[in-house]
């Protein structure tokens, strides 16, 4: 296209500073609360694209992030893509031989690291020659003794540097940010995004069937910035003209509840366990959830019971799918023209679905032999997508691109089903899926089921090897405090009873501390595996007529 008209982000940037200069970006940050307006942004961002070419960064260069969510954060977002360079968002929360096989493959030439990531960052780097050529840049007014070398502090980085910057024509297709899978059953895997594909999601965000945000609103992503650019929000924000609140690092409930009670939060987005955490301390105090019109909830599905509890309290728990190779919003669980006047149970039904496709991308659903399967709510398969904020390749990963691509269509991995409006159901990963006796459970459903009686905190069911079956499941269970497990045990199984046949009861019930996480916030079936490897374990067990029928 010729120069100016090309889909990138800068009109984003452009909008919000001359329609929106005095709405505010208010912060969390190590040193306190700061706030400042999409005007003092706009400058800042112009010092920062200085800054960068001050320090040799030209365009096509990669510049890493290992940072929580706060203003200077945002400011990467902006100030790194539109000079030409590529953004690199690096969870912190990887392990360090992760983070050293990303910093080398992105060939990443500065990293912007948190205060109080300095010595997780510096431990990652020593020794390791991927970091021999970087320099570092403390997201803060001080740098804190460390190991890292060379190291400046952001104010000085950018301090002197003139608050107007000629931002480049750039083609759409240049890359503007990578973020890289958690890498649970491999290497991470590198997913560049082009300003296209992050155009595109936002206007696909911003739609009315996406996750609309307004000059009106106040947007809070709790989801890290460093996992797939918070779910888009920080780009969809600005181009809506919406207020912002980054609630800093490590946030607890207390915070999240005084964010959203002082600065009106509307919109607000996490994974479930931050929204279960939320939930047990507003009934423990007195919270004030008035200013709240949605909660998104992305990563794994959201019990029955949690959106129930947002609905009493008149906040819209709003359950959304994507993924990393997606930028990554792809369905949102919205209530289609007519539906609202289903029964209550009914529409709790879909809302618990991942939901309608996001406009702008396409789906298909494939069985074993590659053929679509009926939109019945029944049957299942493969979920394959396509459309301009999809991927259509990993960044050097041939290997990988065989593997999850075909004929232009991502290969999810994702175990789904469709019913008749076309609502997206997820029934599992493929690789969590359970195959006992011929016959395929799906450990979503079984967690979802279980997470809704009043006394589980978390659970987590995984398929475990068995002699006669091939797997059976068995569920780890998170009590809430104070509750009688026994008495517990015999709970789940008597409300799974009513709801599934006697072949898909867990095998066994096993209490445990916490579910563990992966560095995103998703259950770790992979670590219970491993953990819980030996069926003989398992001390929790059904009653007998829990196994499959022999026919």
């Amino acid at each position: 296209m010729p120069g100016g008209t090309d889909l990138t982000l800068r009109p984003f940037l452009w909008r919000a500073e001359n329609l929106y200069p005095d709405t505010e970006i208010v912060s969390r940050t190590h040193e306190g609360i700061e706030r400042y307006t999409y005007a003092e942004y706009a400058d800042r961002t112009a010092q920062l694209a200085h800054a960068l070419d001050a320090a040799g960064i030209e365009e096509g260069d990669r510049v890493a992030t290992f940072c929580w969510n706060h203003h200077r954060h945002f400011e990467t977002y902006f100030g790194v893509p539109t000079t030409g360079a590529q953004l690199h968002t690096i969870n912190p929360l990887l392990p360090d031989e992760h983070i050293q096989y990303i910093v080398g493959n992105a060939e990443d030439e500065i990293v912007f690291v948190d205060p109080s990531l300095v010595e997780k960052l510096a431990g990652a780097a020593e020794d390791a020659v991927e970091f021999d050529d970087v320099e570092f840049v403390v997201m803060g007014e001080d740098v804190p003794e460390t190991s890292l070398d060379p190291v400046t502090d952001y104010e000085s980085f950018v301090a002197n540097h003139e608050t107007e910057y000629d931002w480049p024509e750039l083609d759409e297709d240049q890359p503007a940010g990578m973020c890289y899978t958690s890498g649970t059953t491999g290497r991470p895997k590198g997913v560049e995004y082009t300003h296209k594909m992050l155009w595109a999601h936002t206007m696909e965000s911003l739609s009315p069937g996406g996750i609309p945000m307004d000059d009106d609103d106040v947007v809070m992503p709790v989801v890290p910035m460093f996992h797939v650019n918070a779910w888009g929000m920080p780009f969809t924000a600005t181009a809506g003209g919406a207020k912002h609140v980054y609630p800093g690092p490590s946030p607890n409930p207390e915070d999240l509840a005084h964010l959203i009670e002082e600065e009106g939060v509307t919109i607000t987005a996490g994974v479930p366990t931050v929204w279960l955490g939320l939930m047990e301390y507003a009934k423990e105090n007195d919270v004030d959830l008035s200013s709240l019109d949605s909660a998104i909830v992305g990563g794994s599905a959201a019990p029955r019971a949690m959106i129930e509890w947002f609905d009493d309290h008149d906040v819209e728990l709003l359950h959304a799918w994507g993924m990393t190779e997606m930028s990554p919003i792809g369905s949102v669980a919205h209530l289609k023209a007519g539906l609202e006047e289903e029964p209550y149970e009914d529409q709790l039904k879909r809302r618990s679905k991942q939901g309608l496709f996001v406009p702008g991308l396409e789906f298909r659903v494939v069985d074993d032999d590659g053929n679509e399967i009926p939109w019945n709510g029944e049957d299942f398969g493969e979920l394959h997508v396509r459309g301009p904020s999809v991927t259509t390749e990993y960044f050097e990963r041939p290997d990988a691109n065989e593997e999850d691509f075909e004929d232009g269509w991502l290969k999810t991995g994702d175990i789904v089903s469709v019913d008749e409006e076309g609502y997206i159901k997820i029934v599992d990963r493929a690789k969590d899926v359970i195959k006992s006796g011929g016959e395929w459970i799906s450990s979503v459903e079984l967690e979802n089921s279980i997470m809704a009686h009043d006394d589980v905190s978390e659970a987590a069911v995984v398929g475990v090897p068995h002699d006669r079956w091939q797997e059976r499941p068995v569920a780890f269970v998170v009590p809430v405090e104070g509750a009688d497990e026994e008495a517990l045990r015999e709970g789940i199984y008597e409300m799974l009873r009513e709801e599934y046949p006697k072949w898909w009861l867990p095998d066994g019930i096993e209490f445990i501390d916490a579910v563990p996480k992966t560095a995103t916030g998703k259950f770790s079936k992979k670590d219970l595996r491993e953990e819980y490897s030996d069926e003989d374990l398992f001390e929790g067990r059904a009653p007998e007529e829990a196994a499959p029928d022999d026919d």
